[in-house]
């Protein structure tokens, strides 16, 4: 997660409150955008959408990956 990008509080915010949509062998994505305006890997970038893929567990959200998009 940290070595895409993501930190701990943008992959809560974006299972609790990001767009859901069905993903591969019944597990489920999560995605949201985040304003970033700055730089990453050497390249500033204004943007960036965090997608998590999770499978619900008791009352909760098991997060299988955690991809990152900047743009």
């Amino acid at each position: 997660m940290l070595e895409r990008g993501a930190t701990i509080e943008e992959v809560v915010a974006t299972v609790e409150t990001g767009e859901g949509l069905p993903a591969r062998l019944g597990r489920s994505c999560f995605r949201r955008n985040f304003p970033y305006n700055a730089q990453w890997r050497g390249k500033r970038y204004a943007n960036k959408q965090v997608q998590v893929i999770a499978v619900p567990e008791n009352d909760d959200w098991l997060v299988i990956t955690v991809m990152v998009k900047f743009f």
